[in-house]
């Protein structure tokens, strides 16, 4: 019998996790802030969790994959929240982008439960979630990640077993703060190019020819070159990687200041835009309108 996996976040990147899980044939039982997100994963074999609470009571394994620290703080101690429903014995992994605090004293709090805890946030886009295919970044205990493997070797091809808990969520933010400077980047390059009447396309032609092809090249400069930005991965959560990345740095004693000269960019397109873009979107800040 295949354990029971609870699943809470249907978004860009939970939806298509808890897809595969049932192809894979594990039950699953689900839970989204907004319920008609949950509608396709029942449609196709999930139940439905009535709170979070009654969802982590269900499972063996429950992965979490929310916006931002205060949904995650929701989810887990607010009205029936999952920490209530989490049974001794049951492993919790939350895949969201958070601080390393917070990750540390959600595993505190497990601790106290008798639940094994493994902060677990991904990258590979929803492109990586749709194909099985993220790239886990761990904090915990490898015993536990053993444990987990079945159910990892579904959403995922690799899985990085990086320290204790909170270590997972510091090499997230060091990569998310890598890309969103390569992406601020391309976005000045850009700029200076055609202010100097040069056709972007030429740069990026260039830069093909003379380096390795890049992510920020073949999935973000096309987006950038057509003023396009339909979210793979929102600026809003970039913005906050970055703003957590940054706090970090704070309390390390670090000085980042690219990393905060980079951040007053995204903060400013996030406050002028009117959807919810990509992060590429950055290049808006060269734009009369964000909008």
């Amino acid at each position: 019998m295949k354990p029971t996996v609870g699943l809470i976040g249907l978004g860009l990147m939970g939806k298509p996790m808890g897809r595969n899980l049932l192809k894979a044939g594990f039950p699953l039982v689900v839970w989204n802030r907004t319920a008609a997100r949950a509608e396709d994963l029942v449609s196709e074999g999930a139940k439905l969790g009535a709170n979070p609470r009654e969802t982590a009571a269900a499972a063996d394994v429950l992965i979490s994959i929310v916006s931002d620290p205060p949904a995650l703080e929701e989810v887990l101690w607010g009205a029936r929240g999952a920490m209530e429903g989490l049974r001794r014995g049951s492993i919790y992994m939350d895949s969201s982008t958070i601080s390393p605090d917070l990750a540390q004293r959600v595993a505190a709090a497990c601790g106290e439960r008798g639940v094994e805890f493994l902060d677990a946030p991904v990258t590979g886009g929803d492109w990586g979630a749709k194909k099985g295919e993220l790239v886990f970044m761990i904090g915990g205990r490898a015993e536990v990640l053993e444990r987990a493997r079945p159910v990892l070797e579904v959403l995922g091809k690799k899985f990085f077993l990086l320290g204790a808990n909170g270590a997972g969520q510091t090499v997230k933010l060091a990569m998310n703060l890598i890309l969103a400077l390569e992406v601020e980047a391309l976005a000045e390059a850009l700029a200076l190019a055609t202010s100097a009447g040069v056709p972007g396309e030429k740069l990026v032609e260039v830069m093909q020819s003379s380096m390795a092809r890049a992510g920020v090249l073949d999935v973000k400069a096309p987006l950038m070159l057509q003023n396009e930005y339909a979210a793979s991965f929102p600026l809003r959560l970039m913005h906050k990687d970055m703003r957590l990345a940054l706090e970090l740095a704070r309390q390390q004693g670090v000085t980042l200041p690219a990393a905060a000269a980079a951040y007053g960019t995204y903060s400013a397109v996030k406050d002028a835009s009117k959807d919810d873009p990509d992060y590429s979107a950055v290049a808006r800040f060269w734009s009369k309108s964000a909008g």
